[in-house]
């Protein structure tokens, strides 16, 4: 399996089955190479994916990411090799250890140490597989972490990070590893208007610590993430501008050492209409 240059990201509870259907073959018209989903409080990760393959031809479809602690790693491992084998070889598992109010607060479990539990999940993911051989990625952000997805995994899928992270990542990665980084993009020529959209946007993860840390690593200060982050985090976190200038920042991932590159459009509440428009604009960067 490989992974094309260029993909979606998106939050795909927002959508029902019939919404779902056609948002894949928006993106699978315009020639992204793949499809990656979350998983939180709505759709289960596993039938979200056979869903969505089924309403693709060529798609791959990748989970970004599936909660460890939502199944047991046999579990998981299954469900990889099943989608493949009934899918023609087109799901990606994008793992992650979500966050302490997901894991706790909404499922019971205890949460771990983030490093310790993902290298043994792996390691139950790699059961009678060599590591890095099935089509796996971990959602790393910090050096170990990274370093963990390089040794037992096919690479990472980093979430809200800027180039510098990238270069830093694809570092770690080595050359031989996949490199998908997300990058919410939202063609708007109005700082302010793009600024709100942005604010609104990042606000569901500014309390959560796993991306807090990531975030002070990146150089941003305390004051910078404050009261929903000032104008150099939301720029950083969320391209804006006409579609020639988005292109740019995108291609500025590539340029620091990305294989791939999933464009998050972030858009007004319901406004599918501007969300399809930004992914045609941008199909060829």
């Amino acid at each position: 399996m490989k992974l094309g240059r260029l993909g979606v990201w998106y939050s795909t509870d927002k959508l029902d089955g019939s919404q779902l259907r056609d948002f894949v073959r928006t993106v699978e018209n315009n020639g992204y190479s793949n499809l990656w989903y979350p998983e939180s409080r709505g759709y289960e990760s596993m039938s979200l994916a056979a869903w969505l393959l089924s309403c693709s031809e060529k798609l791959t479809i990748g989970s970004s990411i599936a909660n460890i602690y939502a199944r047991d790693s046999f579990t998981a491992q299954r469900a990889l090799i099943s989608l493949n084998a009934l899918y023609g070889d087109r799901f990606v598992l994008g793992l992650g250890v979500s966050h302490i109010p997901m894991v706790e607060g909404l499922r019971g479990h205890r949460y771990d140490k983030p490093l310790a539990a993902m290298s043994a999940y792996l390691d139950g993911i790699n059961k009678s597989a060599a590591a890095g051989e099935l089509p796996v990625v971990v959602a790393a952000l910090g050096p170990k972490m990274l370093a963990l997805s390089a040794a037992k995994s096919r690479g990472a899928v980093p979430y809200n990070v800027t180039p510098k992270h990238t270069a830093e990542a694809a570092a770690i990665l080595g050359p031989s590893k996949w490199l998908a980084v997300e990058q919410k993009i939202t063609i708007e020529t109005d700082p302010a208007k793009a600024r709100a959209l942005g604010r609104k946007e990042l606000s569901r993860y500014m309390a959560l610590p796993n991306y807090r840390n990531s975030w002070l690593r990146q150089g941003f200060t305390e004051d910078e993430l404050a009261d929903g982050g000032n104008d150099r985090f939301i720029d950083a976190m969320v391209l804006w501008g006409d579609a020639d200038t988005i292109k740019r920042g995108l291609r500025e991932h590539f340029t620091a050492g990305a294989t791939h590159v999933c464009l998050q459009p972030v858009h007004a509440d319901g406004d599918f209409a501007a969300r399809d428009r930004m992914l045609t604009a941008l199909a060829d960067t």
